[in-house]
């Protein structure tokens, strides 16, 4: 907790099925390698693999599997699903805010960006190492802002 530290995961593939006559029948389904962490501080990169946090080597993998997808309103939908992290799996439900229309590319694709976030308790994860602060305080802070950038593509048909 004495400073805000972004990170990603370099390394990830997904699926997503997704109707636009009928956006609620939508799945999502990602993997994530974990090993793939970077906040741009390798010794920090490493103790967030190691057993403290993450324990890449047990837990190779972040998943994210959706169980429902709920329009919030014009290209604006929630996204509940089953996240599993360090191994524990728990409900969360994604704020999809940005879903641009699809456009045909160059190279005979369909594409479209969305834009996607959500906060977690990193606790209900199993995550819960810490360290007291000489002035009071913890070093890690509970919540974790979960914002996903990413693009859909398909071939055309």
């Amino acid at each position: 907790m004495i400073s805000n530290v972004k990170g990603e995961f370099t390394r990830a593939t997904g699926s997503v099925v997704f109707d636009p006559a009928d956006p609620t029948a939508a799945k999502v389904d990602v993997v994530i390698d974990a090993t793939s962490i970077n906040t741009r501080e390798p010794q920090r990169d490493g103790h967030l693999k190691s057993p403290d946090f993450l324990d890449t080597e047990k837990y190779p993998e972040i998943t994210f599997h959706s169980t429902a997808v709920v329009v919030a309103g014009k290209d604006s939908f929630e996204v509940v699903g089953d996240l599993t992290i360090h191994g524990v799996t728990q409900a969360v439900a994604l704020q999809v805010d940005s879903f641009s229309p699809e456009v045909k590319d160059p190279w005979g694709f369909y594409r479209r960006g969305a834009s996607a976030h959500t906060k977690i308790e990193r606790k209900d994860f199993g995550l819960v190492w810490n360290a007291t602060l000489e002035t009071g305080g913890f070093m890690v802070g509970d919540e974790v802002e979960i914002t996903i950038d990413t693009e859909l593509t398909r071939k055309a048909e």
